[in-house]
């Protein structure tokens, strides 16, 4: 019932979506200049190098049999970028000092990134808690100037808790895999099984996290108390694997749309995959929470989900504004 009631919150704030496009379209393209900056540079000289070379042509071969689904071909490709690889990381060794510097300023840069895009998804949350609360269409510009202070606070704590954490994942699914690689595991297991343990660990974190920001925005609690309240399943009416389930299901329903549109739109459609996948994240945040704490919200414009027994709000508490945002 909630990936139903998120669905359709997410159609009735489909506008949303163009809205956040054009904002992470301005800022992926300052990102995208920085990152040519740094990148463009170092990658000037090691370019000519053998190593990258017979890398360059390891990838385009493990490409072309990826797209055919030759997969003994993919298996011959795999072995040639490994050994390419290898290689690679030897002659990099001999540049520490260069390779340090870019990856620091090229996370620093990230960092940035994340930052600033991260504004946009809490602009979101704001704006469909507006629309679920009492159907008012705010502007994305006005709201985001609005929270500008709660989302950047919000994103600094966030943003550094997810780097992390994606840090880890990737350490860990990576020693998983080069272990696997070197006991000569089948291509295809290794490709299914990184993608399984990063989807599963990304459905880990989304479980845990799902209700800090419709804390921060309808409940508006402080970061910590929508950290304690969104990391504590033993709250009312909160179960962690029925929320489990639904992320399962939303992240694979978007990484298939998502891949279809690379394939069947020659990667256009990304263009409004991309943002859609976000803002169906937060929908469902949304649905979540109010469902679990009883509250009533407009699904769209003609239903109105009502709990069977609806929260009432005191009269300082809807003088304050805290029945919306």
């Amino acid at each position: 019932m909630k990936f139903k009631h998120a669905f359709n919150v997410f159609v009735d704030n489909f506008i949303v979506t163009y809205k956040v496009l054009l904002y992470r379209v301005i800022i992926l393209l300052f990102c995208l200049c920085l990152y040519t900056a740094v990148i463009f540079p170092f990658i000037n000289s090691i370019s000519d190098t053998s190593q990258v070379l017979a890398l360059s042509q390891a990838l385009g071969n493990f490409g072309s049999a990826f797209v055919n689904l030759d997969f003994a071909a993919m298996q011959v490709a795999w072995a040639d970028i490994r050994e390419a690889f290898i290689q690679l990381m030897e002659m990099l060794g001999a540049r520490v000092g260069s390779v340090v510097l870019t990856v620091t300023i090229i996370v620093l840069v990230y960092l940035v990134q994340k930052f600033l895009l991260g504004l946009s998804n809490y602009t979101a949350g704001a704006m469909i808690n507006d629309r679920m609360a009492m159907r008012a269409n705010s502007p994305f510009i006005g709201t985001l100037i609005k929270n500008l202070g709660k989302a950047s606070l919000y994103n600094v704590i966030y943003v550094p808790l997810s780097f992390a954490y994606d840090v880890i994942i990737f350490a860990v699914t990576g020693a998983i895999v080069v272990g696997l690689m070197n006991a000569n595991a089948p291509l295809l297991l290794l490709i299914v099984l990184f993608s399984t343990v990063i989807t599963f660990l990304y459905v880990i974190k989304m479980t845990f996290t799902t209700d800090w920001l419709p804390s921060l925005i309808y409940g508006k609690t402080t970061n910590r108390g929508a950290i304690a309240y969104s990391f504590n399943y033993k709250a009312k009416n909160k179960d962690f694997l029925a929320v489990l389930s639904n992320y399962v299901v939303l992240v694979l329903v978007m990484f298939a749309i998502n891949v279809a549109a690379v394939f069947l739109t020659f990667g256009a459609g990304l263009f409004i995959t991309l943002p859609a996948s976000y803002i169906i994240l937060i929908s469902f945040e949304f649905v979540n929470y109010c469902d679990n704490n009883e509250i009533k919200y407009f699904m769209d414009k003609n239903t109105v989900v009502k709990p069977e027994r609806e929260q009432v709000l005191t009269k300082e508490q809807f003088f304050k504004g805290d029945n919306n945002d």
